[in-house]
């Protein structure tokens, strides 16, 4: 009986020293083709932020451009008005009468012609 026991004994010793120790090598928690998959969505959203920027830019550019050409037609506008008076203040009959006669220029009714528009 005893010859039992240390053979099973030794059986056990040899069983507990064959325990292969297994080592864990750490998984990555993020696989391959998620990584892709943020990789092409983090560049999808660069190149829309890109586009919204350079569309914005533009559309500033763009009402800048808008607002001085506003500017220069109220301008023309202002000066139009202002030779349009102008035009009218000396074409007044007394103001061209006045003129004629010191030139020395008479009228003569015989010779006068009415022309209608």
């Amino acid at each position: 009986m005893l010859a039992r026991k240390t053979a099973t004994e030794q059986q056990q010793t040899q069983q507990s020293q064959t325990i292969v120790t297994k080592v864990l090598i750490p998984k990555s928690r993020i696989t391959l083709g998620e990584k892709v998959l943020f990789v092409a969505c983090a560049l999808l959203f660069t190149m829309i932020s890109v586009k919204v920027i350079s569309n914005q830019y533009t559309l500033y550019t763009m009402n800048q451009e808008i607002q001085t050409l506003q500017t220069k037609v109220t301008e023309q506008v202002k000066v139009n008005n202002d030779l349009n008076v102008e035009v009218s203040e000396l074409s007044r009959y007394e103001r061209i009468w006045e003129r004629a006669s010191k030139l020395g220029l008479k009228l003569d009714e015989n010779n006068v012609k009415v022309v209608q528009d």
